[in-house]
């Protein structure tokens, strides 16, 4: 450091500033040109890191267990390479919340009964393990409160689910046991109960059930009648964990104008997706998803869905977690207010978690845990 100062030193009176003993003029020094603070496109960033600071993100799927199951050694605080998602990316996109999914790769053995039961418990353990081994980033929550204070601490809130439908394997009892084990959120979808004629009466005791213990159901990729019949029986509201406007892009997991209407008037939650095949590739395209399932649902029905770590391309500018401050800039460029910015990050999700912890209190007063079978109900 003294080696430093004495060649800064040495350099002033070398001339880098000239004798200044004399006057400085103008023909010297002319006047730098004219140059603004700050760029003006700059300021719609600024505000959105502003409002995430407050209101952060609340991301609807995740895909990194899965992600991290094929890697040898990570550190997700440190940061991860092999992955879109680590701990310091998610601080650098305000998110203070994610869903971890439990969802199995497409096979056939893994959609058959115990395979499917005991793949997602091996995925919850592996949920648990990964955020016991990053205790200074993330932490476990299983309801709203407890994401609050995962925050509160600078901790990132990771709630396990979505998981497939096939891990149940037909049985209400081991729905009970995926919930003590912290499952928090059912894809209803891919088994015999909820198909392409929507909910059959397993189907709807299941849908009871789930209302009993605070389980949402997960609706993205469900049949239309699936989903009408959720929206039917469901005394607590639903999710579309991955889905954005099908008017603006054929995807079938996208939902239809008339589905949107009906998630919307049912208090539900459409979670868009930040991904090139669903909502198309640059951030405009996710934004224009965001305006129409705002305009059509309502502005308490739209969340957002980052889906990365899950095998998808995303739009440009939107890699991984660590630029969801773009997106909502360019919200804000279209006039999207802070209150409704507060409500697609953080406020929906909320009001989801709260509803099914609601509800789950009030039935759970009236209803014994069901032991109905699909062979009684189905036949």
């Amino acid at each position: 450091m003294a080696d430093l100062q004495d060649d800064l030193h040495t350099g002033t009176e070398a001339g880098g500033l000239g004798d200044l003993s004399e006057p400085l003029t103008a023909q010297a020094y002319p006047p730098e040109p004219y140059a603004p603070v700050s760029d003006p496109d700059d300021e719609p960033l600024t505000r959105a890191h502003a409002v995430l600071a407050a209101h952060p993100v609340a991301d609807g799927y995740s895909g990194l267990p899965r992600a991290l199951g094929r890697l040898p050694w990570y550190d997700l605080e440190l940061g991860e390479s092999g992955v879109d998602t680590d701990v310091p990316r998610l601080r650098e996109g305000h998110v203070g919340a994610l869903l971890w999914s439990l969802h199995l790769p497409e096979t056939p053995e893994n959609a058959r009964g115990d395979r499917a039961v005991g793949a997602t418990l091996e995925q919850l353990d592996l949920v648990k393990t990964v955020v016991r081994a990053h205790p200074e980033g993330l932490r476990l929550a299983y309801d709203a409160g407890q994401a609050i204070d995962a925050r509160n601490c600078g901790r990132v809130a990771v709630l396990p689910g979505p998981a497939g439908a096939a891990a149940l394997g037909d049985r209400l009892g081991i729905l009970r046991s995926l919930h003590a084990l912290g499952l928090r959120v059912l894809t209803l979808s891919g088994v015999s109960w909820a198909g392409d004629a929507g909910l059959t009466r397993f189907g709807e005791e299941v849908v009871r059930e789930m209302n009993r213990l605070g389980v949402l159901a997960d609706l993205s990729g469900a049949s239309a009648g699936t989903v009408r019949r959720t929206f039917a029986v469901s005394k607590a509201p639903a999710l579309c964990t991955r889905s954005g406007a099908r008017a603006l892009r054929p995807h079938p997991a996208n939902l239809p104008d008339d589905l949107l209407v009906e998630l919307g008037a049912a208090g539900g939650l459409c979670m868009v997706p930040l991904t090139a095949e669903q909502t198309g590739p640059t951030v405009r395209d996710v934004a224009d998803h965001l305006d129409h399932v705002r305009t059509v649902a309502g502005p308490q029905s739209v969340g957002l869905s980052g889906t990365y770590d899950s095998g998808t391309a995303h739009p440009l500018e939107l890699g991984d977690p660590s630029c969801y401050p773009r997106l909502i800039a360019e919200l804000l460029r279209r006039g999207w207010d802070e209150a409704d910015v507060a409500l697609l990050t953080w406020g929906n999700f909320q009001r989801v978690l709260r509803g099914a912890a609601f509800t789950a209190r009030a039935v759970q007063q009236r209803r014994e845990p069901s032991t109905a079978t699909i062979a009684e109900l189905d036949g």
